[in-house]
């Protein structure tokens, strides 16, 4: 028997995806319960697009939106089996999308499975290499087992597009509420740590990327490197530095191949916008900034 399965999709200023998201939705071939949109007080079309579609629209203050808790008020308020949360620029790739991501569920003590993200057209010949690196082509199922041989890579986990078993999530506490970002990470070490399994989904495809700007990609590190040294207990205190020169050498070389000087430039720089924000937001974190 089908799971019953609740969609969960905050956004703010949506209107460029939402459509074609809902759209997209409206057409999976496994039955999708309910949507739940939750908006953050859009300015644009975002919640006119909404109302058009068969949605349950649930609008709350920009300043009362955090990743973790704003994605656990809402699943709290499900009753299905299964939530899955989306972001607002992540589109479903075929009809099978849905199903086949809550498929990976069925599997024994996996309680969590995120799907891949397949670069957009827009996106920069090195964000698609390092969408490439990061959701291959191969499907996954990770326990506590593989966190020697796979150290970070382990907790490597996105709710850009995620199934959750509710039940297991409630009964483990959720995310924490207090996190700034990677909620979906230091759940999926929760998980692990509780003995259940991970399951990445290569099946389940979502059309997301971003090309982000230095400083934002400075400002995105600083606050994942604060998080991650404030919960390096929690992820057994293993180093990102290996799996993070395994994907530089994995785009440099894809850029270099193909003759793309420029983009290897850029992706230097980058590079070192990245390192420069997590060690700085490290350090803040040792130095006990907030």
């Amino acid at each position: 028997m089908d799971k019953t399965v609740s969609v969960v999709i905050p956004t703010l200023n949506a209107e460029r995806f939402i459509d074609i998201q809902l759209l997209k939705l409206s057409t999976q071939d496994y039955q999708i319960t309910e949507i739940i949109v939750v908006d953050s007080a859009s300015e644009d079309r975002t919640v006119e697009i909404c109302k058009k579609h068969n949605v349950h629209l649930i609008q709350i203050q920009r300043k009362d939106f955090s990743h973790a808790k704003t994605r656990d008020m809402v699943l709290r308020q499900c009753e299905t089996d299964v939530v899955v949360f989306l972001t607002q620029d992540a589109i479903p790739y075929d009809n099978q999308t849905v199903g086949n991501l809550v498929k990976a569920l069925d599997q024994d003590g996996v309680v969590i499975a995120t799907g891949r993200q397949v670069a957009k057209n827009d996106a920069s010949a090195f964000e698609k290499l390092i969408r490439e690196f990061n959701y291959p082509a191969v499907s996954s199922v990770k326990s506590k087992t593989d966190i020697k041989r796979l150290g970070i890579k382990t907790f490597f986990f996105s709710d850009s597009f995620a199934a959750y078993d509710r039940k297991v999530y409630l009964a483990l506490g959720g995310f924490e509420k207090s996190l700034k970002t990677n909620e979906d990470m230091f759940y999926a070490a929760k998980v692990i740590h509780s003995g259940y399994k991970v399951a990445y989904v290569a099946e389940a495809k979502v059309l997301h990327s971003h090309n982000f700007t230095l400083k934002q990609q400075y400002k995105r590190n600083y606050i994942e490197g604060y998080e991650i040294e404030k919960h390096k207990e929690l992820l057994g205190n293993v180093s990102q530095e290996s799996e993070g020169l395994k994907l530089v050498k994995y785009v440099s070389k894809g850029l270099l191949s193909h003759g793309r000087v420029l983009s290897f430039i850029r992706f230097g720089f980058d590079c070192v916008v990245r390192l420069m924000g997590s060690k700085v937001g490290r350090k803040a974190y040792l130095n006990g900034e907030d």
